[in-house]
């Protein structure tokens, strides 16, 4: 979840007592950032990193044909907090919803994406010319979140209803909730890509990953939570080994950086069942 403190505050401490704290270290931001570490790292120059994920219930339904695999609240916000990209080397806001675009993905389908405030540290660590992050949903959400956004349901602001003073958002919040929450065995899906541009070895080439991944019927673990959890206790295992051994608060895509770890955490993420598909692709 988005939190507005800035974890960078507690490096020097956290230097100066041997501490080691990854943060952000689940799917996205973590994963992802992880990988945009590698890809920024591998090419020379990297210029162009993008950044598509979402969670989804595996049934499509009618009337949302979406439901939360995290904090419904935190959802909202990313439909209202304005999204942070990175053009021509500078940061560039755009309002949520944004921006959108039909992608195709392999069992699952057509998805559509739109901006959110979703890179996080990758506009501060990487020194790459163009990056985004867009949210992956059922076509007709983007829509639907705006309708509701424009009239003002998502307001923090009290207003008077009928002589009593209420914030959108909490009635909202006590409407929307309980169609968004999963019911016990009800399957969801994470599906997220990462595109990354540059030049290898001479050539223009595109590096790609892809992860598509589903709710485990044998543990009855959400895909969302074991593509979130897996790669913090895969961070938690290099770090209590050894393995990595950097001080301090350390984003994702630093580890992705450094040389060996994509692979260590790939590896054991692909011993649970989480797969990232890695392809390169020439650009002459």
């Amino acid at each position: 979840c988005f939190m507005p403190e800035d974890a960078w505050t507690l490096d020097e401490l956290a230097k100066e007592h041997g501490v080691t704290a990854v943060v952000d270290c689940g799917v996205a931001p973590g994963m992802s950032n992880m990988l945009a570490g590698y890809a920024a790292a591998s090419l020379d120059p990297c210029t162009n990193i993008e950044i598509y994920v979402g969670g989804l219930p595996r049934e499509r339904r009618w009337p949302y044909e979406y439901k939360a695999g995290f904090s419904p609240y935190d959802v909202i916000e990313e439909y209202v907090r304005p999204s942070r990209i990175v053009e021509h080397g500078r940061v560039v806001v755009r309002e949520a919803l944004s921006e959108p675009e039909l992608m195709d993905f392999d069992g699952v389908g057509t998805l559509e994406a739109f901006n959110t405030d979703g890179l996080r540290s990758l506009a501060a660590t990487l020194d790459v010319p163009f990056m985004k992050e867009k949210t992956l949903r059922y076509p007709g959400h983007i829509e639907l979140m705006r309708v509701f956004r424009e009239t003002g349901l998502f307001g923090h602001e009290p207003i008077d209803a009928g002589g009593v003073t209420v914030r959108p958002i909490d009635v909202i919040q006590s409407l929307l909730f309980p169609k968004w929450t999963y019911e016990e065995g009800e399957e969801d899906l994470t599906v997220m890509r990462v595109l990354a541009d540059g030049r290898r070895d001479g050539r223009d080439v595109r590096l790609t990953w892809d992860l598509l991944d589903f709710y485990d019927r044998a543990s009855g673990a959400t895909s969302m939570s074991r593509t979130t959890a897996m790669p913090c206790t895969a961070m938690a295992r290099l770090v209590a080994s050894g393995a990595f051994d950097q001080r301090g608060v350390i984003v994702p895509e630093l580890v992705g950086r450094t040389s060996g770890m994509l692979d260590r955490v790939l590896g054991m993420l692909k011993e649970r069942g989480i797969v990232y598909h890695a392809a390169v692709t020439a650009r002459d």
